[in-house]
């Protein structure tokens, strides 16, 4: 594998890890908002990653990027509450809430941003090797 893959990889892997933090930050953002109906109510919202295989070439030992195939919805139930009296309450009484688990999201969050910072390093590690690597035929 070239060198030069390791910057598409890693390139690659922390955009994805920034959709997954953005996402991560969109669903914590709406963990406490109500709703008057369930089709209203905000529902989690996760990447699904994919490999893109098609870019790699026939070599055993060709690196492949990561791409985002797409954001779906969670199909947990959403959190239905008996609360007559808030001004969002429907006919019977109730309001809805996320499907949001807070603490699996902190998780996921801490996760993305792990992820992201090891890519970085990986970049950098991979930046300084070929900065070695020119020095050489300097004969630095």
């Amino acid at each position: 594998m070239s060198l030069f893959r390791v910057f598409d990889v890693a390139g690659s892997a922390m955009s994805a890890q920034s959709v997954r933090l953005n996402t991560t930050a969109s669903n914590l953002a709406n963990a406490n908002s109500v709703s008057s109906s369930a089709n209203e109510t905000y529902k989690a919202r996760y990447p699904v990653f994919q490999a893109q295989l098609d870019q790699a070439n026939a070599a055993q030992n060709e690196a492949v990027g990561v791409n985002v195939a797409g954001i779906v919805e969670s199909d947990a139930p959403l959190v239905n509450e008996f609360n007559p009296n808030h001004p969002l309450a429907d006919e019977n009484g109730y309001v809805y809430r996320p499907n949001v688990n807070v603490m699996e999201e902190m998780a996921n969050m801490i996760s993305a941003s792990r992820s992201y910072q090891t890519n970085v390093q990986i970049a950098d590690s991979a930046k300084k090797m070929l900065n070695k690597t020119l020095a050489l035929g300097q004969g630095t």
